[in-house]
């Protein structure tokens, strides 16, 4: 999957590197920091840890990744090409529980799954795993909104 075909996010705020699998209910990325990311850099200095806003973001990153592959109202969503649409944006977070640190060299497994689907709204479970142990735990909810709601 190319994932900025799909995302509008961009370096520095691409937080995914590659897609392990996907399906119209579940998708695995991977990330692995290496320690030059803005986000390590003052968090914390001499002991850089991902902080959990972060890892919130890379889950919702591959949700909205699951949505543009497999939920777009447009067929063949791309980010570059496509106008009149804003996928996968982020509408309420309902739980978050962060159980270990992720650290720069670390790949990091983020893994979600689509709970419920109801017209443009996607509800998901997500969680980041390191080393085959959960480190981090959320559900959450995007939307799909008209383009020009995101403009203001």
């Amino acid at each position: 999957m190319n994932i900025q075909k799909r995302l509008h996010h961009r370096p520095p705020y691409l937080f995914l590197s590659n897609v392990v699998e996907h399906s119209d209910h579940y998708l695995h990325a991977q990330v692995t920091p290496q320690g030059d990311e803005f986000y390590l850099l003052g968090h914390f200095p001499h002991v850089p840890i991902v902080p959990g806003a972060i890892m919130q973001e890379m889950t919702t990153q591959a949700a909205g990744l699951m949505i543009s592959e497999h939920h777009s109202p447009i067929p063949d969503y791309d980010s570059e090409k496509t106008k009149g649409w804003a996928l996968g944006v982020l509408r309420a977070i309902h739980m978050a529980k962060y159980k270990n640190f992720a650290r720069p060299g670390e790949t990091l497994d983020i893994k979600v799954e689509l709970l419920d689907h109801i017209e443009n709204s996607f509800r998901f479970r997500g969680h980041i795993e390191m080393m085959g142990k959960k480190i981090m735990m959320n559900e959450f909810t995007l939307i799909n909104i008209s383009e020009q709601k995101l403009m203001g």
